[in-house]
């Protein structure tokens, strides 16, 4: 398994570290990020990751000369996913003089503005360790979550409530509500709109949603 590293990573350990996990390592001279590897989401879709790697100090540097900014440009031109990672264990807000909040809002701007995620490792050897997870998710067959979180229901009642809930804007209260109201599941998914809409706490939009998603089929 290829991971591509800008030449300029050469000296710092990451390589040699890298090797010794099995990795086939091309070192190149990049325009843009330090490494790239190949890896795939969720859904199995494989793609390029442009990864900028900066420890502590050349990040508080690159904020000063606007170089970040620059550098997570180009990650977002030349790259469909992007990452940067900030490596270093001390605290960060101590290594220059520079107010908190100015270093906390270039974070703000780079997870929300920029949209690219943030990983923070304690050392070289932890860089390297990340870059291989990374990396050996190509290994793995792609896993779908479940968007429900997983709990236990104890009784029928529970999983009959559990169910409900799923439902677009239903509740604890509403879903007891319309479970008492129609009896069972199956009387709540035939149910007319206007028959919804009437129930104490539906309202007009959420009656609509609900119809929808009962009744909708389903696209993949």
């Amino acid at each position: 398994m290829d991971i591509i590293v800008d030449h300029r990573e050469r000296r710092s350990g990451i390589t040699k570290d890298l090797a010794r996990r099995g990795f086939e390592v091309d070192i190149r001279t990049l325009e843009s990020a330090d490494f790239i590897v190949e890896t795939q989401d969720k859904e199995g879709n494989v793609y390029a990751l442009g990864i900028e790697k900066k420890t502590q100090l050349d990040f508080l540097n690159s904020m000063m000369d606007k170089r970040i900014l620059r550098q997570l440009l180009e990650l977002k031109r030349n790259f469909s996913k992007q990452l940067l990672i900030i490596e270093g264990d001390r605290n960060i807000y101590t290594l220059r003089n520079f107010h908190p909040n100015a270093i906390r809002g270039m974070l703000a701007a780079i997870a929300i503005d920029f949209q690219i995620p943030v990983i923070y490792t304690k050392s070289v050897k932890d860089t390297a360790a990340v870059l291989a997870v990374i990396a050996k998710r190509l290994e793995k067959p792609s896993r779908h979550y479940s968007l429900i979180p997983k709990r236990k229901a104890a009784t029928l009642k529970e999983r009959q409530e559990y169910i409900v809930e799923a439902l677009p804007g239903v509740g604890p209260t509403l879903a007891r509500s319309l479970l008492k109201t129609f009896g069972s599941i199956k009387n709540i998914f035939t149910a007319r709109e206007e028959t919804l809409r009437k129930m104490e706490r539906m309202g007009e939009k959420k009656a609509e949603k609900i119809i929808d998603t009962i009744h909708h089929e389903y696209e993949e």
